[in-house]
């Protein structure tokens, strides 16, 4: 019982952790023109970003989605 979800390739993964890393990798203005909501388009922040994501499921699984595709992307590289 100690690994509840071993084929959830986000357990473990904070929505604020995901955020980050993507932000990171794309920067605002990437992500804003992949994701196009205006949190990430408009004065975006971590703060404000996250406030909306939780409250709306179709943002978050777009962003859980482009994680978890970038994490793809970024493993078969070389």
């Amino acid at each position: 019982m100690t690994d509840q979800q071993p084929k959830n390739p986000l357990h473990g993964i904070t929505l604020e952790m995901l955020l980050g890393q993507l932000v990171e990798r794309y920067g605002w203005n990437e992500l804003g023109r992949l994701i196009d909501i205006n949190c990430f388009t408009s004065n975006p922040s971590i703060k404000s970003s996250l406030t909306f994501l939780r409250k709306t499921p179709w943002a978050r699984k777009r962003v859980e989605t482009l994680y978890l595709r970038s994490k793809r992307e970024s493993a078969i590289q070389p």
